[in-house]
């Protein structure tokens, strides 16, 4: 799992990482999801990224550590899941901004009370589904806790780029296409109805 996350520029993770299955254990059983949409951090150079320039303090020195770290940060009322995706010093990483639920959905509906097509297509409210706070912040992927199930994966039709979302006054920053998500599937944050694909949600 670590060098799946380590062994290619974090850009180029961010895209392999959709289609691959989020697993969370709990009391209940394993919640799992595909992961439908993500955005890439790249750093001290990122004047996007909470790592720019080094700057380093309590919140973010999570990202110095090796890949496959959690970094989970608080933004409001929600939290947000980010992957460490390079060697331990450099301190780029991925955000999982989208999911498309697999099993334990009626469990992610108790945890997010509202209708599927509304429940994961969001950093946020993926978060809101898996029951996730900060808990597992530092902690490395696990099977015992949250992991990559690299055996079990779909595969997109088309991979959309496009730049970041909320990332505004960051000068080439702000429009760089960072962003990449699963073409047509609706459990993507901030695409239009017309744009879905009802039948096979956008994988091959």
């Amino acid at each position: 799992m670590q060098s799946f996350l380590s062994s290619r520029p974090t850009t180029e993770i961010a895209a392999a990482l959709l289609g691959k299955q989020l697993r969370l254990q709990t009391a209940s059983g394993p919640l799992t999801a595909w992961i439908t949409e993500t955005e890439a951090y790249l750093g001290a150079n990122d004047a996007g990224a909470h790592a720019y320039q080094n700057h380093q303090t309590a919140r973010n020195r999570v990202l110095w550590q090796p890949a496959g770290t959690i970094y989970i940060y608080q933004m409001r009322a929600l939290y947000l899941l980010n992957l460490v995706t390079q060697v331990a010093g450099t301190p780029e990483c991925v955000l999982i901004r989208g999911i498309e639920p697999a099993s334990g959905v009626e469990q992610m509906q108790h945890n997010r009370p509202v209708p599927l097509a509304n429940l994961t297509n969001g950093p946020g409210k993926l978060m809101q589904a898996l029951g996730l706070d900060k808990t597992l912040n530092g902690q490395p992927l696990q099977k015992a806790t949250l992991s990559l199930d690299l055996d079990h994966v779909r595969q997109p039709r088309q991979i959309i780029k496009s730049p970041r979302i909320g990332i505004v006054n960051k000068a080439e920053w702000t429009s760089a296409p960072l962003r990449f998500y699963v073409a047509g599937n609706p459990f993507v944050s901030k695409i239009g109805r017309k744009t879905i694909d009802s039948h096979t949600h956008g994988w091959q």
